[in-house]
């Protein structure tokens, strides 16, 4: 309906979005395994296994990186696998601090992100869907 359009209008560009798991010394093998499943049968592109905190994220994690139209195989495909993992889904609009906080999407508990890392600005072309 027209109400939608009015909404959608006044959104953000999206260029894609990132999913962060988070994981522990206990939960490693876990997020491993979701790590290599997500690579292998989704259209992703998984980061390296993180152990120390980098950037905004205070603990372990991994991201995976994909389009927009991948978003609707990918979540719901996390929801129901994530196993106990925390997961931040996030948009990559051209605010990197809104995209962590007021459009964040959490699978599990959110985990307190270290903000004042992060500009309010765009990410470099490494962090972006490949086109």
């Amino acid at each position: 309906g027209s109400v939608m359009t009015g909404i959608s209008t006044r959104s953000p560009e999206v260029h894609g979005y990132h999913a962060h798991v988070y994981y522990d010394q206990a939960t490693f093998p876990i997020a491993e395994k979701l790590r290599e499943t997500l690579a292998a049968n989704f259209p992703v592109q998984v980061g390296r296994l993180n152990d120390a905190p980098i950037g905004p994220h205070p603990v372990s994690q991994f991201a995976a990186i994909f389009e927009t139209d991948a978003f609707q195989t990918v979540i719901p495909w996390l929801m129901l696998n994530r196993e106990g993992l925390d997961i931040l889904i996030h948009p990559l609009t051209d605010d990197m601090v809104d995209d962590h906080t007021v459009y964040a999407l959490w699978l599990g508990a959110p985990i307190r992100l270290k903000l004042d890392t992060m500009q309010r600005r765009g990410y470099s072309a490494t962090l972006l869907p490949a086109a």
